[in-house]
């Protein structure tokens, strides 16, 4: 049926669009009109639009119909704009949760790709300050574990036997003891000469170090001047394990965290390490940072170059109020809980979002605790509401022309 405004001129038409248009949302004639007594002389929080529609205003006004917008008080219980109603019966059927609103402490988790390294303040090499030949290797595999001291290989330097022989004719002089120590001279063969023993024809060259040969040049007979690298040695005690770390959560990162690290050769037996430096610089292509993650590997089975995981939770500071993540509907452009009005009253609200953990979202504003708010059947919620105020704005839209 259509109903033509000029059929009812003046009052009487103006009237009679005003019934037709308010029985629709169940509001009774004059209610935005009387606000203050629509409150009961309670405050009024703000004026909806009474056609239904997500508009409301702080103050009173009238829509294009030039009807009045109606009251919401602050201590209604009623809805808020775009609240949704569903029978409790489908609230039932369709599981529908909630959850309350509480301040939590948070921590977040970050994942990171890595490779485990040597630490480079435990790396050593064999490099004799004087000329000579290699007559005999007591450490000749790569590989070996050594100890401090451990005889590595002896050596025959023509050098060495003369600065011997001159320390005996100087009636061992500081001037001569210097010499010997200035070239390395082991400590060991200097004791044998102060104690009386004839120089010795070969010197042992002991391992500075406690670790593991892990590069060996040094081959028996081989001739070598000063400062030729024979050995480098490692201790494998203590490992780095270098993180990339993308560049959106490097501000959630800092020194002393505590980090879990996986290899791919035993997946079910973690390393518990601390992150000890982050570096300066930033990858171009990459866009991550670097982070330093030392590692303790006693029982050796931390190698150079294995790949990988390290798992990062670094605790936020004090209490934030969060929702499950499952709460909140997010569709790019906008963030929206809903917020629970009982009796199968659901209400959309924005909500300004901050960090997101594991399982939770932080509220940095929209809602208050002690809120509760969805939590499953979110969406199928979120679609009813949308479905609906499609409906309603078709609705709008047809009585608008069927008015003109």
């Amino acid at each position: 049926m259509k109903f033509v405004a000029k059929s009812w001129p003046g009052i009487a038409g103006a009237a009679l669009l005003a019934v037709i248009a308010i029985s629709g949302t169940g509001v009774g004639i004059g209610a935005g009109a009387h606000a203050d007594q629509a409150c009961a002389g309670g405050k009024v929080k703000y004026y909806r639009n009474p056609m239904g529609t997500p508009d409301t205003s702080p103050v009173p006004k009238k829509d294009s119909m030039n009807m009045d917008y109606i009251a919401v008080c602050e201590d209604e219980t009623g809805d808020g704009p775009g609240t949704v109603k569903i029978s409790l019966d489908k609230v039932q059927l369709l599981g529908v949760r909630s959850e309350e609103v509480q301040e939590r402490a948070l921590s977040r988790s970050i994942r990171a790709f890595a490779t485990v390294q040597y630490d480079e303040r435990r790396q050593y090499v064999v490099a004799p300050k004087f000329s000579g030949w290699i007559e005999k290797l007591a450490v000749n595999a790569t590989g070996d574990a050594v100890t401090v001291g451990q005889e590595l290989f002896d050596a025959y330097s023509p050098e060495l036997n003369v600065l011997q022989q001159q320390w005996r004719v100087a009636g061992r002089s500081a001037d001569a003891t210097d010499k010997l120590r200035y070239l390395a001279y082991p400590e060991a063969a200097l004791q044998k000469l102060r104690r009386g023993d004839p120089p010795s024809r070969t010197v042992s060259i002991p391992s500075p170090v406690a670790g593991t040969v892990v590069d060996k040049i040094a081959i028996e007979g081989m001739h070598f001047q000063p400062g030729d690298v024979l050995f480098r040695i490692v201790d494998t005690t203590n490992m780095w394990v270098l993180a990339e770390v993308y560049e959106q959560d490097l501000a959630f990162v800092k020194i002393g965290d505590t980090a879990r690290v996986t290899v791919n050769a035993w997946p079910g037996r973690p390393f518990e390490g601390k992150v000890t430096f982050i570096y300066p610089g930033l990858g171009k292509e990459s866009r991550t940072a670097r982070l330093r993650i030392e590692v303790a590997n006693s029982d050796g089975r931390l190698r150079a170059d294995m790949t990988a995981t390290v798992e990062i939770t670094t605790p936020l500071d004090g209490s934030r109020l969060a929702v499950p993540e499952s709460a909140v509907i997010d569709s790019g452009r906008r963030q929206v809980v809903l917020v629970e009005r009982g009796q199968g009253r659901y209400e959309p609200r924005p909500v300004k979002l901050g960090a997101r953990v594991p399982g939770w979202v932080q509220v940095l504003d929209g809602l208050r605790p002690g809120e509760r708010v969805v939590t499953q059947a979110t969406f199928l919620i979120d679609a009813e509401s949308n479905i609906r105020a499609a409906l309603a704005a078709f609705g709008h839209d047809q009585n608008k022309g069927e008015t003109k």
